[in-house]
């Protein structure tokens, strides 16, 4: 079952805000917010370059099989 937690809204400027309890923190430093219906939900934001994805990921632990360097076919023009 996922967590309750009741917070509390303050006024941050101009701009209504709510503290995330540290078990409700989320990774990175963005996130995306979105209604449905009544609802807000707030999820990370996907990763911004192919990098910061690849940073993410485990590293491989299987051997590549060696491929042939072949010369390439002849072109004519």
């Amino acid at each position: 079952m996922v967590p309750e937690r009741h917070v509390k809204l303050f006024k941050n400027g101009r701009n209504q805000a709510v503290r995330i309890p540290r078990e409700f923190e989320l990774p990175g430093e963005d996130a995306v917010m979105r209604k449905e219906g009544n609802r807000l939900i707030i999820e990370p934001a996907a990763p911004k370059s192919l990098l910061a994805l690849l940073a993410t990921l485990a590293p491989l632990d299987e051997e590549f099989p060696s491929i042939e360097d072949l010369p390439p076919d002849p072109v004519e023009l």
